[in-house]
């Protein structure tokens, strides 16, 4: 695969991706039926909470290097030799 599609985000960023997705949303959500209902524009209600989604898929989408702060340590590959029977050991 060519490095466009390797998407490297751990544990600990997929949490945080998460909560970002969540909180921006639920923000401008708020935000946006504050202002549009104080100004009577519903017009005015969806551009802030869509502009808000594309703001927010922008933080939460791209592999941003921040989201793999804590990388998983994996096990190292057993051989072959290593995965035959125990029992013949």
């Amino acid at each position: 695969m060519s490095k466009w599609f390797e998407w490297r985000i751990d544990f600990e960023g997929q949490k945080r991706c998460e909560i970002i997705s969540q909180v921006a949303i639920i923000l401008f959500a708020v935000i946006g039926f504050a202002y549009g209902f104080l100004n009577q524009d519903l017009l005015a209600t969806m551009k802030i909470y869509f502009g808000g989604i594309i703001f927010t898929s922008i933080l939460t989408l791209p592999p941003w290097p921040y989201y793999n702060k804590h990388p998983v340590q994996w096990l190292p590959e057993i051989s072959d030799k290593e995965s035959e029977d125990p029992k013949k050991m």
